[in-house]
């Protein structure tokens, strides 16, 4: 049996609430290469009370909604929170999670930050971005990148 201290965590860890964790569990081992470092039933039920996974050098913890505690993603019918995961290969994650269950957001395509990044939904309503790292671009040059970027979309022009 494992045990962690306080050194096994960064200093940040998402707290993911879903409805079937133990099947998001699964889709992110599948997906995005996930580790489970463990999990807590609720005993008589398949329940996920809490759970813990590693996802390349991070640490993401999990849950099953609970009752009178409304906070996942489909209950709510969306979600404000994006998660940017860097791979060696944005091509490559994005068919992974796809064929795992990912619904398609967008495409791989090289972005105007330097990055090739795709988008996708996970089955339990969390939008995850994967990039890979192309090639370096100063902050002047990404800014002039978007505005351009802003300036060709009118829903931006809005406020």
């Amino acid at each position: 049996m494992s045990t962690f201290t306080e050194n096994d965590y960064p200093s940040l860890v998402p707290y993911l609430v879903v409805q079937g964790a133990a099947k998001a569990i699964e889709f992110y081992k599948t997906a995005f290469g996930a580790q489970e470092r463990y999990r807590l039933c609720t005993t008589g039920s398949d329940m996920v009370g809490h759970a813990e996974l590693s996802i390349q050098d991070q640490v993401i913890m999990l849950a099953d909604e609970m009752p009178g505690r409304n906070t996942s993603p489909t209950t709510l019918k969306g979600t404000t929170t994006t998660f940017c995961l860097m791979v060696a290969d944005a091509d490559d994650a994005f068919a992974r999670a796809v064929a795992a269950g990912a619904i398609a957001i967008m495409p791989p395509c090289d972005m105007f930050y330097g990055y090739r990044m795709a988008m996708v939904s996970d089955p339990f309503g969390h939008q995850w971005m994967m990039q890979h790292h192309q090639r370096s671009i100063s902050v002047e040059e990404m800014q002039k990148s978007w505005n351009e970027m802003v300036g060709q979309c009118p829903e931006s022009q809005q406020a």
